[in-house]
């Protein structure tokens, strides 16, 4: 086997971003997952996606508090 080092992955914010949403939402096409796996970080996908969970979560609870209160 060839010792050639691995090109470091380059992915944005943006990218993330995008991937963590289509992740929640369910449908992906096949060539951007691989694409995504190729560029993005492991542990940017799930800062990320901790992150945007937290969010989700706190939209819910905001939602449910004016629902009740109304």
């Amino acid at each position: 086997m060839p010792d050639t080092p691995e090109e470091p992955r380059k992915g944005s914010l943006w990218r993330t971003l995008k991937a963590v949403a289509w992740g929640f939402f369910g449908v992906r096409k096949n060539s951007d997952y691989q694409e995504d796996i190729a560029r993005l970080t492991p542990l940017h996908i799930v800062i990320v996606g901790l992150v945007a969970v937290a969010c989700f979560v706190g939209a819910l609870i905001l939602l449910v508090k004016y629902v009740v209160a109304a």
